[in-house]
C-alpha cells in the first residue's frame, strides 16, 4: 500500500522549493525600496496592524504560500477544527479552545454535543465565586478574608496564566481592580520555588488553586501535599476546605484530597494544557486577582481573532499569514528559529509561553500519519523584551546566525512617563528602538559606507552589518485585557497554521512522557537507597555513577519528619 502523502510531495512546494534561489538572489535593501511591494504586504484587524514587508519574501513568495495552504487544505482543517471534528488523531479528540472564549450563543460540537453551554456553566460558577472571594464573603478558617492567592500547576497551567497575569499587572484598570491583592504561581517541584512561592505570606489570608486535570501530575500533586502541610501546620486540618480549592475533573480525588468537591472547576479533554489559559486553568486564578469583568475582556479578545481567524480570506488573515511565513522561514530558507522581541515589559512573560505553545506543538519528526518527515518542522522559540534583548544575544541576531525576528510594539504605554526637559518621553524612547531595529536587521551596513565615515580599514570587517535579516513588526493600539487576548489567539492559531501545512499533529505531545517514565524509575530507586540502604542497580553506567555521587552526600534535612521551607 502506498505511503500517506506528505506535503513536500505536492508541485506547490516543489514550486517554493525552485523560487528560494531567485530570493537568495534579492537583498532587502532593494525589496525595501519598493513602496508598492511594502504597502501589500501589510494587514490589519481592529487596531493591531501587521507589517510584513521585511521578510525574505516578493508578492509572489506569498502567492506561492498561499497555493501551498491550497495543496495542504488549510481552510478545510481550519473548519475542522471549529467544528468538533477529532482532529487531534492520536489521542481521538476534538481541538476546541476556540469554544473557551465563544459568545454564549454559539454552537460548537463536540460528539455530536454542543460544548458551549458546558463552557458557559463553569465561567458562570467562576464568575459568582470570584465575586463571593473578592467581596469578603469567603473566608478563611480564622475569619479572615483571603487576599492572597497561589496557583499550583505546572505547564500550560503555568506558563499561559503566568503571561497574562504579568502582562495585566501594570494595566491600570487591572491594577486597580488587584489592590491589596497578590496572586503568585508554583509550578516547579523545586523547593525553592515552593519556598519562594509562600514567602512573606500568611496562611490564614490565603487561597490555594490546585491545577491538575487527573490530579495525579507528580510534581504538582508533590507541591499541593506541601502547601497543603502549610496551611495545616498553621491553621489544623479543617482549614483544607476553605483554603484550598482546585481545576480538576477528578472529583474523588478532590474529596478524599480534603477540598470540597462543590469547589472544583471543570474543564476537559478537548482542551490541551497549553492551550487552557481560557479555561478555568487561567480564568479562575485571574478572576480572583483581577475580578471577572477584566478577564472577560480578555476573552473577548481572544474570541474576536478566533472569528478573524476563521472568515477573514487568507490574504487578510494575520495568522494565516504569520504561519506561512513561519514554514517559509523554517521549511525553505532553513532558519530554525525564531525571537519573540516585545517592546513592553508588560510581555516579559510571552516568550516563555510561546516556546511551549509553538516547541511541545510542532516539535514533531512524523507527520500525522505516522510518515517520517524529510524536511524541518518547528522552530526554536527564544524571546526577551526590548531593550533588555539589545544588550543581551541581539550581537547574534545582526552579525552571526540569521534569526528571523517578532517585533511587538504598543502605540500607547500602559504606564507613560515624561521628565520634563527630556528629548522624548520613556515610551518613545523605547520605541525609537523598536522601529529602528528592524531596519538595522533589513539593511545592516556597508563597507562603502563605513569608509564614507572614515572607519579605520582594520575594523571594517568588524563593524559591517550584512544586513538582508527577516523580522516583521506588529503594532498595537494599546495593551489591556482585549489585546493581550487578541496576542494569545495570534499566536495559538498562527503555531496551529504551521502545523496544518506541515501535516503534523499540533495537539499531542509524546515527546513529554519518555523523561517522565525514566524519572519513575530513578524516583524509585532513590527511595530503596535512602530507606533501605539499597545499592544502585539497573542504570546505565554514567547515570548509576551520578545517581551514587548523588546518594554519598548526607541529606540536609531527616527522611522521618515533615519539613517545610523556612524562608
Amino acid at each position: 500500500m502506498a505511503s500517506p502523502a506528505l506535503i513536500s510531495d505536492t508541485d506547490q512546494w516543489k514550486a517554493l522549493q525552485a523560487h528560494v534561489g531567485a530570493i537568495h538572489k534579492t537583498h532587502l535593501r532593494d525589496l525595501m525600496a519598493d513602496a508598492d511591494r511594502c504597502k501589500a504586504m501589510t494587514a490589519e484587524f481592529e487596531g493591531i496592524h501587521l507589517d510584513y514587508s521585511r521578510q525574505q519574501a516578493t508578492t509572489e513568495t506569498v502567492d506561492k504560500l498561499f497555493k501551498l495552504a491550497e495543496a495542504a487544505k488549510l481552510k478545510e482543517k481550519i473548519d475542522k477544527m471549529f467544528s468538533g471534528d477529532k482532529i487531534n488523531t492520536t489521542e481521538n479528540r476534538s481541538v476546541l479552545h476556540v469554544a473557551l472564549r465563544a459568545p454564549r450563543d454559539a454552537v460548537i460540537n463536540s460528539d455530536g454535543v454542543n460544548v458551549v453551554p458546558e463552557v458557559w456553566a463553569v465561567i458562570d460558577k467562576i464568575k459568582q465565586f470570584s465575586e463571593t472571594f473578592r467581596s469578603g464573603s469567603w473566608v478563611g478558617a480564622t475569619g479572615k478574608p483571603l487576599t492572597n492567592v497561589v496557583s499550583v500547576g505546572i505547564g500550560g497551567s503555568f506558563l499561559g496564566p503566568l503571561f497574562v497575569h504579568t502582562a495585566l499587572q501594570t494595566d491600570p484598570a487591572a491594577a486597580e481592580s488587584a489592590k491589596g491583592r497578590q496572586l503568585r504561581f508554583l509550578a516547579n517541584v523545586d523547593p525553592v520555588d515552593v519556598a519562594r512561592s509562600i514567602k512573606d505570606l500568611d496562611p490564614a489570608t490565603t487561597l490555594v488553586v490546585v491545577v491538575s486535570k487527573t490530579f495525579t501530575t507528580a510534581e504538582t500533586m508533590l507541591n499541593a501535599r506541601t502547601i497543603k502541610e502549610w496551611i495545616v501546620s498553621s491553621l489544623g486540618p479543617q482549614a483544607v476546605s476553605k483554603h484550598m480549592i482546585a481545576v480538576s475533573t477528578n472529583l474523588k480525588l478532590v474529596k478524599e484530597f480534603g477540598i470540597d468537591p462543590n469547589n472544583a472547576f471543570a474543564f476537559w479533554d478537548w482542551v490541551g494544557g497549553r492551550y487552557s489559559v481560557c479555561s478555568a486553568v487561567g480564568v479562575l486564578p485571574l478572576s480572583l486577582q483581577y475580578g471577572f469583568p477584566i478577564v472577560q475582556k480578555f476573552l473577548e479578545g481572544a474570541s474576536s481573532i478566533d472569528n478573524h481567524f476563521r472568515t477573514s480570506s487568507f490574504e487578510k488573515n494575520i495568522p494565516v499569514l504569520l504561519g506561512l511565513l513561519s514554514v517559509w522561514n523554517v521549511s525553505f530558507l532553513g532558519y530554525p528559529a525564531r525571537a519573540i522581541l516585545p517592546y513592553t515589559q508588560a510581555l516579559e512573560k510571552l516568550a516563555p509561553h510561546i516556546q511551549q505553545l509553538s516547541m511541545e506543538s510542532n516539535g514533531k519528526g512524523v507527520s500525522i500519519d505516522g510518515v517520517r518527515l524529510p524536511y524541518e518542522a518547528g522552530e526554536i522559540d527564544f524571546g526577551e523584551p526590548g531593550t533588555n534583548g539589545q544588550h543581551s544575544f541581539y550581537q547574534l541576531i545582526h552579525q552571526g546566525r540569521v534569526i528571523p525576528c517578532d517585533f511587538i510594539g504598543v502605540i500607547k504605554s500602559q504606564q507613560p512617563v515624561y521628565l520634563k526637559g527630556e528629548t522624548v518621553s520613556n515610551h518613545d524612547e523605547l520605541m525609537s528602538n523598536f522601529f529602528a531595529q528592524p531596519d538595522a536587521l533589513a539593511y545592516g551596513k556597508t563597507p562603502e559606507q563605513l569608509r564614507s565615515e572614515n572607519v579605520s580599514e582594520n575594523l571594517i570587517p568588524h563593524k559591517t552589518f550584512q544586513g538582508n535579516r527577516p523580522s516583521l513588526s506588529f503594532l498595537l493600539s494599546s495593551l489591556s485585557a482585549y489585546e493581550i487576548g487578541q496576542l494569545l489567539s495570534i499566536y495559538e492559531h498562527r503555531i496551529a497554521v504551521q502545523g496544518f501545512i506541515w501535516g503534523i499533529n499540533s495537539f499531542d505531545q509524546w515527546g513529554v512522557e519518555l523523561g517522565k517514565s525514566l524519572a519513575s524509575q530513578v524516583r524509585k530507586q532513590l527511595h530503596a537507597s535512602r530507606m533501605e540502604g539499597k545499592p544502585v542497580e539497573g542504570f546505565n553506567p554514567s547515570s548509576a555513577s551520578l545517581l551514587a555521587r548523588y546518594l554519598a552526600v548526607e541529606p540536609s534535612i531527616p527522611y522521618d519528619t515533615t519539613v517545610l521551607p523556612k524562608v
